[in-house]
C-alpha cells in the first residue's frame, strides 16, 4: 500500500496513516453545519495529516517550556516522511501521565487506532483496545490491501465509522499479549463508542472545540503522540502549520459522545 504523496510506503511503519480516495465524509458531515450551540466544545479531536521531517524531534521552547514542532513554520517543514494520526488534547489538560505510558503504539502502523482511542479516553476515563479499533478500521476501509494482522494502515474516517456503529473494546491486561486472531473474537461495547462525528475545516474551528487557553496563547494546539516516552507527552503544533496540514487533506475529526 503506497502513501499517496509519496508514491510509496513510508520508511517509518508508525506512519499509518492513509488519505481517503473521496472526501464524501468531510462534505456530508462538516462541523459548520451544526448550529453553533449545538457544536462540542472542551472536546479532544482527532487528526490524519501529512507528517514530515520537521515534527520528528520537538523543541523546548524557552519562554513557554512548551515543546513545540515545526516552529520555525511552513517554509522549513522539510519532507514529508508519510502520514498519521494524533489526538488534540481539550482544555483542563484531561490526559494521564498513565494513557501517554499506556498508548504507545511501538513499531506498528497502529497510529489511527491509538489516536481515536486516546480519544475515547479522555471521553469516558478508561483505555481501550487500540490494535482491536485498527484491525477494525481496515476491514472497513476502501482498500483492499488493507487487512487485519498486516501492518498497513487506514484513513481515520475508517476508525470514525467503527467506533459509531460498533462502539470500541475496553482494555483487559489479558490483551497485553494478543495477536489479530484474538482480537477477532473481542467484543465491542455500543456505549463505548461515538454518537456522531463530524469534520473541522479551518483552525479556528479547532480551537474552538479544544476550548484550551492554552492553546489559544501559544497559537498552536497540543499533539498527543503515540511514540512513548521518546516523545514529549505534549507536544504544540503552530497554527500556521495546522492551516498548511488542513489544507492537503488533512482529516480532522470531531467525535460527539454518547
Amino acid at each position: 500500500m503506497r502513501y499517496r504523496p509519496l508514491g510509496s510506503d513510508p520508511a517509518d511503519p508508525r506512519l499509518g496513516r492513509f488519505i481517503p480516495d473521496d472526501w464524501r465524509h468531510v462534505e456530508r458531515y462538516p462541523l459548520g453545519a451544526l448550529a453553533e450551540e449545538d457544536r462540542p466544545t472542551r472536546a479532544p479531536v482527532v487528526i490524519g495529516v501529512n507528517w514530515y521531517s520537521a515534527f520528528d524531534q520537538p523543541e523546548q521552547d524557552e519562554t513557554s517550556g512548551e515543546f513545540f514542532i515545526a516552529k520555525a513554520g511552513v517554509k522549513k517543514l522539510g519532507r514529508i516522511r508519510g502520514g498519521h494520526c494524533v489526538c488534540l488534547e481539550p482544555g483542563g489538560t484531561p490526559d494521564t501521565d498513565a494513557w501517554y505510558a499506556f498508548y504507545d503504539q511501538g513499531h506498528e502502523g497502529a497510529c489511527v487506532g491509538f489516536g481515536w482511542s486516546r480519544c475515547m479516553s479522555i471521553f469516558n476515563g478508561s483505555e481501550y483496545a487500540a490494535r482491536w479499533l485498527w484491525d477494525s478500521a481496515k476491514k472497513r476501509d476502501e482498500w483492499p490491501e488493507t487487512n487485519p494482522g498486516d501492518e498497513n494502515g487506514t484513513s481515520v474516517r475508517a476508525a470514525a465509522e467503527v467506533l459509531k456503529d460498533t462502539g470500541h473494546v475496553l482494555w483487559d491486561e489479558s490483551y497485553a499479549d494478543d495477536d489479530w486472531h484474538t482480537r477477532e473474537k473481542y467484543t465491542a461495547e455500543a456505549k463505548q463508542g461515538i454518537k456522531a462525528f463530524r469534520w473541522a475545516k479551518t483552525v479556528d474551528d479547532v480551537h474552538a472545540v479544544l476550548a484550551n487557553p492554552r492553546a489559544d496563547e501559544l497559537g498552536a494546539v497540543p499533539i498527543l503522540n503515540s511514540w512513548g516516552p521518546g516523545y514529549p507527552h505534549r507536544t504544540y503544533l503552530p497554527d500556521e502549520v495546522l492551516a498548511h496540514l488542513i489544507a492537503e487533506d488533512g482529516e480532522i475529526a470531531v467525535p460527539t459522545d454518547r
